[in-house]
């Protein structure tokens, strides 16, 4: 799938373009439905599949006090868009300057850059530009204008209730993670840079992984059992997400990190995707370092139980 950083990357110019168009956080069950209906107007129309979507949340910049956690990194959400089908993704810088551009400007923009264009395909509540000032109702009347269709797709439900990003963080942080993963279409897992640490837990000889989760919506702290994967390799793993404290740490902050078992090598600076299988135990401080070593033999005696052969 290409990735287009700014309009004047794209490679196609003549074909036809069918855009999908949203922030995409997730990639859940009706995200889906929006990228899989584009990528059939494209198969059938002879044209190319675009998603449109953003490097960080709007919110970001038009509402900062307001911005949600992440529940997939950018590039995990590529990977899903990728794995949909589509052709091309258009990475939106978003920042003050796009922010003010009103919806009806960016839209004339799209068919400028990217025409020229079959369809559109948003969710019906979808909203865009300056103040919120596109919707479908704008996009149809553009689309009139523009000769090109448009589909405002009604949200997908699960057990009688629509999917959201909101739900899927709600249900990460209550530790439902298989009614996340319901909604996800996938297992949740969270996908971070591997970020130096202490070396404390190297010490015991089980060294760690640790992953930058600044900004990321997470499950309760304790201790997993996960699936860890790197550059297509896959390792069983046991994870600790929490604030460690038996090691009393002067400024307390939240850690997730993962002990790969029979790995051996570097990943610093690598991604790693930890998908989550079981919850092994709660967070709890230890009477001494000693102490904590042996409870993470266990822990590791544990995670492997948990998975087959």
């Amino acid at each position: 799938m290409q990735i287009v950083q700014n309009p004047g990357d794209w490679n196609r110019a003549g074909q036809k373009t069918c855009i999908a168009i949203g922030v995409f956080d997730g990639v859940h069950l009706g995200h889906q439905h929006v990228i899989r209906q584009t990528v059939s107007d494209a198969t059938q129309h002879e044209a190319a599949a675009l998603v449109v979507t953003f490097d960080r949340h709007p919110n970001s910049v038009v509402a900062p006090d307001r911005v949600p956690p992440q529940i997939y990194s950018l590039s995990q959400k590529l990977r899903a868009i990728e794995a949909l089908g589509g052709d091309a993704a258009w990475v939106i810088h978003f920042d003050q300057a796009f922010s003010k551009l009103t919806g009806a400007e960016f839209v004339r923009g799209l068919v400028r850059d990217f025409g020229p264009i079959y369809s559109v395909c948003v969710g019906s509540e979808f909203t865009f530009g300056h103040k919120r000032s596109g919707n479908v109702s704008l996009l149809q009347a553009l689309g009139r204008d523009l000769h090109f269709t448009v589909h405002g797709l009604a949200a997908v439900s699960l057990d009688g209730l629509v999917v959201s990003s909101t739900r899927i963080r709600e249900a990460v942080r209550a530790g439902q993670l298989e009614q996340a993963g319901e909604m996800l279409g996938r297992p949740y897992s969270v996908a971070a840079l591997v970020i130096p640490g202490d070396q404390v837990a190297r010490t015991f000889n089980f060294p760690t992984a640790n992953l930058d989760i600044r900004g990321m919506v997470l499950p309760p702290n304790g201790v997993y059992a996960a699936h860890a994967w790197c550059e297509g390799k896959c390792w069983r793993s046991v994870v600790n997400l929490g604030f460690r404290p038996t090691r009393a740490e002067t400024v307390p902050t939240l850690h997730l990190e993962a002990h790969l078992l029979d790995f051996t090598g570097d990943l610093y600076g690598k991604e790693l995707e930890l998908a989550f299988v079981e919850k092994l135990r709660d967070e709890r401080k230890f009477p001494s370092l000693e102490a904590l070593r042996h409870q993470i033999v266990q822990d590791i005696t544990c995670a492997r139980g948990v998975f087959p052969g």
